[in-house]
């Protein structure tokens, strides 16, 4: 009994473990990115690309945005992993490398909450990405 039992722990702990970096495998559409700081007007930007999560822990980004007439690319591939209520990207000269806070996590919705280490607080908004259905 003690062995059914210390087995269908390690069953329960390891689908607790894997469904929460499963909500993030797959495309999300980069619905919103906001950048605010204290006495200073707030960045917002909307659907400014995708980025892609894959199971063996890596991503790729396809990100293009203008603020205040300088334009930024981010096509760099990332490593990626996640807790409960944490998302690290590792992506070097990438604004979306750091850890990021999960305030919304669910498998079609994500938001997500950074800061510099200062003042500066930064925003994303992500919604994942539908397969067209063949609808005939």
């Amino acid at each position: 009994m003690k062995t059914i039992f210390k087995l269908f722990s390690l069953f329960l702990i390891g689908i607790i473990f894997s469904s929460c970096s499963n909500h993030l495998i797959g495309s999300w559409n980069i619905e919103k990115y906001e950048t605010s700081k204290p006495d200073q007007q707030t960045v917002t930007l909307s659907n400014i690309g995708v980025i892609t999560f894959f199971a063996d822990k890596t991503g790729e980004k396809n990100v293009s945005y203008t603020v205040f007439g300088s334009t930024y690319e981010d096509n760099l591939r990332f490593k990626w992993s996640n807790t409960d209520n944490l998302v690290t990207i590792d992506s070097q000269g990438s604004n979306f490398s750091k850890t990021w806070i999960m305030t919304v996590n669910t498998r079609k919705v994500q938001s997500w909450q950074s800061t510099n280490g200062g003042t500066v607080v930064e925003v994303l908004e992500l919604k994942k990405v539908t397969q067209p259905s063949n609808a005939k």
